[in-house]
């Protein structure tokens, strides 16, 4: 966007960064334009953030659609599928299969933070499957053809113009080098400006938001969850990014290796909730942090069943990434690195549950006894809260203040619309 305004005036910035940093003045410069922008996006809680992600939504499809459209028309649709394969390095027949695998397993690194940081977001549906079934439905699609759109206008540029682009800020950049008119300047500023707006709602709903409310629930006498957003938006610059960027190897290196420690966590949280604790949560006791807790505190506050399944979780891919970072590892480590996320999410479960089966915790135990059916905890919270049923101990208490606390047999004074806040 600076390029396409200002050009030469951009791009001439006298560099005063070593080169081995991987990013220029002119580089940094723009860099923190845009985390400026983060600043305003900071200060809102998710629910008030709708809008905004509507409007990304209608940004992005003329944008993705627009370049498609004009990279196929430029070079007539032709591909050059052959140079492909060998820009991936698989030429050979038999890499073909694990060259897959590393491809979904990135694919899968790449969508880790929001699989991982899910509830963050999806407990501010209206309803108990409105975070479901869209997402079931548009997810796959979405980033499948955006995906799919972006190979094809790089592969199709890539061989007409004798390049190896990758991603869609060089191609822009390719597109003014070659056609610099401000006809065509003005639409690659549109184009990237919808980008820009995009990858503010990605880093908006994939790390401050996940930040705020992680930090907020650990820190909650100091920190809410704008706090958290302020917080994580200033760690921005300590992960150097553009080093990420660098390269196409180094980012799926970096999105492959990142999966496979969200995988385990991920793992750990769709067993507790679906098999072990059959979607029963005791949300009092959710926000109860002393040793008195029956259901939460586990032994010092850590769940040591977690904390085992984890690590074997993150041990058998582990080597394999390690070597895809330069390391001398074996030809099998490299292969279980490419199953990295999915080793890892099958492991963690398996063990999960197998530990559990044989120790489960304090709150596995106490849902055994009761006897819960599906989400029973859920049903009962909500017939409290609507009067259905008065718990014992709720006598005199307005409806917005019981929870109803079936493991001790009463009810918690408890004020919902601070929870809500």
């Amino acid at each position: 966007m600076l390029r396409a305004v200002f050009g030469h005036n951009y791009t001439d910035i006298p560099n005063h960064i070593p080169k081995s940093q991987g990013i220029t003045s002119a580089g940094m410069l723009a860099f923190f334009l845009f985390w400026l922008a983060h600043f305003p996006l900071a200060m809102l809680r998710p629910y008030q953030l709708r809008t905004f992600f509507t409007v990304k939504t209608i940004l992005m499809i003329p944008a993705v659609w627009g370049l498609f459209i004009f990279c196929m028309a430029n070079t007539h649709g032709e591909l050059g599928t052959s140079k492909l394969s060998e820009a991936a390095g698989v030429s050979a027949s038999g890499k073909w299969g694990w060259f897959f695998m590393n491809a979904v397993n990135a694919g899968l690194g790449n969508t880790a933070t929001l699989i991982t940081n899910q509830p963050d977001i999806a407990r501010w549906s209206k309803t108990k499957s409105g975070a479901m079934w869209s997402q079931f439905i548009t997810n796959p699609i979405a980033v499948t053809l955006s995906a799919s759109l972006g190979i094809l206008s790089t592969a199709a540029i890539n061989n007409a113009w004798g390049l190896s682009l990758w991603n869609q800020w060089d191609l822009l950049d390719a597109i003014m080098n070659r056609y610099w008119r401000s006809d065509v300047r003005f639409a690659v500023f549109l184009t990237a400006g919808c980008w820009a707006v995009s990858l503010l709602g990605t880093n908006v709903a994939a790390n401050m938001i996940p930040f705020g409310s992680d930090s907020s629930m650990l820190f909650p006498r100091y920190i809410t969850i704008p706090r958290g957003q302020f917080l994580v938006t200033c760690l921005g610059f300590a992960i150097v990014p553009w080093k990420i960027l660098a390269s196409a190897s180094v980012f799926t290196t970096f999105l492959a290796g990142y999966g496979l420690f969200m995988a385990s966590v991920v793992a750990i949280m769709i067993c507790e909730y679906f098999c072990l604790a059959r979607g029963n949560i005791f949300i009092a006791h959710c926000y109860n942090g002393g040793k008195e807790n029956p259901h939460y505190y586990y032994f010092y506050g850590w769940n040591p069943q977690a904390v085992i399944a984890y690590l074997c979780g993150i041990a058998l891919p582990f080597p394999g990434f390690v070597g895809s970072l330069g390391a001398n590892v074996s030809t099998t480590a490299l292969n279980m690195g490419h199953l990295g996320w999915m080793l890892s999410f099958t492991t963690s479960f398996v063990v999960y549950f197998a530990i559990c089966s044989v120790w489960p915790t304090e709150n596995q135990k106490i849902i055994k006894e009761m006897g819960l059916r599906w989400e029973e905890m859920a049903e009962r919270d909500m017939m409290a809260l609507d009067g259905t049923v008065i718990p014992e101990g709720a006598e005199g208490m307005s409806e917005d203040q019981v929870v109803w606390d079936d493991a001790e047999k009463k009810a918690v004074a408890f004020d919902s619309r601070r929870l809500s806040d």
